[in-house]
Parts: structure tokens; sequence; C-alpha cells
């Protein structure tokens, strides 16, 4: 009879009763969120950290570009009197936040680290922010170039020149995944990449456009899915700037009451483009 309903359990339809008999095993190491492609703080024209900010806000004055004019006098004739103009941009940094809750049983009974692995988490998440607000700056550019269902070289030198005829100098290009799936389906930058190599068809490597580096953004890092199409060339001196007035900072607290520990992780940071013809959007269907 004992027999009998071991067989039972072993071959019972939906295997629930009998899996309680095979033995588990738990990977030893919590696996990591996956590192996402952002972008890197090198490529602000300036950072401005908490020491340079006395107040709540940062201004930024900047020369207006074509506002002074040399002219032709004649000999005796009054000096032309001219000036330059000035912009005044104030950022005002705004708080981000997250707090995290963990019972002290979890910390007690868990195989890993919980609070420690949730702090790592968010730190990640913030950096993801500052990319999501740099391409909301971007798309705050006064050059938008409207393409088709692909981008195209054409797209992109129309791009570049927006920039040079602003009297800036592209120095970057920043590409969703789709546009960067449709430069690596370019042809012409193929043959250019792999020429006396087979780096690209071995590692994927984009390369570069027109001598210009390429940086990728995650489309989940980005403010929607859609950006994914979306290619941006900028002049890394003049598109933007970050103003941070609280780095990413940790605050550990304890709920007596309730028998918790948790953390507080809060940042003050605002990103602001300083010339927005200094960046060209480029949009695809």
């Amino acid at each position: 009879m004992v027999r009998k309903r071991i067989q039972e359990t072993l071959t019972t339809s939906d295997g629930t009763e009998g899996s309680l008999l095979i033995p588990k095993k738990i990977h030893d190491t919590l696996w990591p969120a996956v590192e996402k492609a952002l972008l890197p703080r090198e490529l602000a024209a300036l950072v401005v950290g908490p020491s340079q900010i006395p107040g709540s806000s940062y201004d930024i004055n900047a020369i207006t570009p074509n506002t002074m004019n040399v002219r032709e006098i004649g000999e005796g004739a009054e000096i032309w009197l001219d000036s330059p103009e000035f912009t005044d941009t104030n950022i005002k940094p705004l708080k981000y936040g997250v707090r995290i809750d963990v019972t002290e049983e979890m910390l007690e009974d868990a195989k890993w680290n919980l609070l420690q692995r949730a702090i790592e988490m968010a730190g990640k998440e913030f950096a993801e922010n500052e990319t999501s607000l740099i391409l909301t700056q971007f798309a705050s550019a006064s050059n938008t170039i409207t393409g088709g269902a692909t981008l195209t070289i054409a797209n992109m030198t129309r791009a570049m020149q927006y920039l040079e005829d602003a009297d800036h100098t592209p120095t970057d290009w920043i590409l969703g995944t789709e546009a960067v799936n449709d430069v690596r389906n370019i042809n012409t930058f193929v043959e250019a990449q792999r020429y006396g190599t087979d780096q690209m068809m071995k590692t994927g490597f984009v390369g570069t456009i027109y001598g210009l580096p390429i940086y990728r953004f995650s489309t989940n890092a980005a403010p929607t899915t859609t950006w994914s199409k979306y290619a941006f060339v900028i002049d890394r001196k003049n598109a933007y700037v970050i103003v941070e007035k609280r780095p990413v900072t940790t605050r550990l607290y304890e709920h007596i009451q309730h028998d918790t520990r948790g953390v507080a992780l809060t940042q003050r940071i605002a990103v602001n483009y300083l010339r927005a013809d200094a960046i060209c959007k480029i949009t695809t269907t």
C-alpha cells in the first residue's frame, strides 16, 4: 500500500507532488540586473557640482552669436558703437529619490543581503534617470530632420550641416537601438569599418560616422520606447550642461515600531541644453 501511494505521488498528472521529492539547487549568487547603455558625463559641455552652487539654482550667461558687427567707416567718420548681447539661463536642480524598506526577519533569514542589493539597483536607476534627462533636452533641439522608414546617409549629412551652419563642430553621434541597426545595415559604413579587418563582423562594433564616435543608449533608459528610432548629432562643447546640487546620497534609518530597516536615496540634479542649435535630432518612422 505504501509503495502504491509513493508511485501515485510521483506520477500525479500535474507533477506538483512529485516535484517535492526532487532536490533543487538555488544559485549561490543573486544574478545582477542587465547593464544598460547609458550616456557618459564626458559628453556634457559642463558638469557643475554642489560646491559651485551656493543657492538652489545656477545661472549661465552666454554670448548671443552674431550680435556684434564690424563695419566699414570713412576717413574721419565716427566709429560705429556696438556690443554683444547676452542670454541668461537659470537651471534649478530637482530632487529625485526612492526609499527601500526591509524587515529584520528578511535581513536575518535571506540568503543575500537584500538591502545592499536594492541599494546597488537604485544606483543604476539614478544613472538611467540622468540619461533620460539628457535625452529629453536633446528633444528640445532647434534642428530636426524627419526621415523615412530607416536612417539614411542623407539624413546624417544634413544633420551635420545644421550644426555647421550655426558654426558648431559636430563631435558625437548618439543613437537609439533601431537607429544603430540602420547604421549596421548601411553598406557604406560596413565596408569602411571592416576594411583590412573583420572587427565589425566579429563583434558587431558600430564604428564611427564620418569620423565621429557613436554612443548607443538603451531604449529602456529613454523617456519612451519610441526613442529607439532617434538619432542625435551634437557639438559636445556647446550642447548641454549638467547641474548637480546633491549627488546620489544614501541615508539609513530604522522603524522600531515595525521592526524594519531601510535606506532613502536622493539626488538633486538638472540637465539643460546650452545652445539648442548645437544639437540636431533625426526621427524615423
